[in-house]
């Protein structure tokens, strides 16, 4: 209901809100013109927020999504205040989308989450005039045009759930792949897995690069925009937060 509350306000039509959404158009049309629920108060809706009035938050599944989030996510605020989260995931990877999904509903339980059809992937969107509060990185431009620098907040989250953090990078700007050496003096290659991880932004590779120090994984820097972890005992300990993606 949230999700079409907030499109209806962005300016779409009933029609186009249901086809996005997979509803009836009279499901639609009641929640947007004619019953949207006058009972609850405003004081009620903003209580949803973890950081503005000190409910649970799930710092597990909200240091994955701040992963997706610097990777491949975006918000948007439109209307009224009302800000939307998206994660653009992978047709090839429909198991990532999924853990979007979820952890989008813990971090954030009382709005809805849907998924959006687009070319190749679909995006994970959810709206919440909180969003904002959540990531406060969020800012006019594209990520690697301006600082991006966690908040003492969520440093603590990170510190707490290393792991997941990294699982999160990996899984929207990263990959674990198969890399080969020179040939060895029998002709034959060596094989062996390698993590990667590229970002256009310096401030999100030095997050990343932080997180891996702090769990102990031996990485480098190839190039400008990417990081490489491709030691045998530290792929073995990343595999221990990421592994292939599924």
């Amino acid at each position: 209901m949230d999700a079409a509350l907030a499109l209806f306000d962005d300016g779409l039509a009933i029609r186009a809100i249901a086809r996005r959404l997979g509803l009836p158009p009279t499901t639609v049309w009641h929640w947007c013109r004619g019953r949207r629920d006058e009972s609850v108060s405003e004081d009620s809706r903003r209580e949803r927020c973890a950081r503005c009035h000190g409910t649970d938050l799930d710092r597990h599944e909200y240091a994955y999504l701040l992963g997706q989030y610097l990777g491949d996510g975006h918000i948007s605020v439109g209307r009224r205040a009302v800000a939307s989260l998206s994660v653009f995931c992978a047709d090839d990877w429909p198991g990532i989308r999924d853990e979007v999904d979820r952890a989008m509903r813990a971090v954030m339980p009382t709005s809805s989450v849907s998924q959006v059809v687009r070319t190749g992937c679909r995006e994970v969107k959810s709206y919440s005039t909180h969003w904002a509060c959540l990531f406060p990185q969020h800012g006019p431009g594209r990520k690697h045009e301006r600082p991006i620098v966690l908040a003492p907040w969520q440093e603590d989250v990170v510190r707490e759930h290393t792991g997941r953090l990294l699982r999160g990078l990996i899984h929207s700007d990263g990959c674990r792949t198969l890399n080969w050496a020179r040939p060895r003096p029998d002709g034959k290659r060596y094989v062996y897995p390698r993590y990667w991880f590229s970002n256009q932004s310096t401030d999100i590779l030095d997050i990343c690069s932080r997180a891996l120090d702090r769990v102990g994984i031996e990485h480098r820097r190839p190039r400008w925009n990417a990081i490489s972890v491709a030691r045998r005992a530290s792929v073995a300990r990343l595999d221990e937060f990421v592994g292939p993606k599924y």
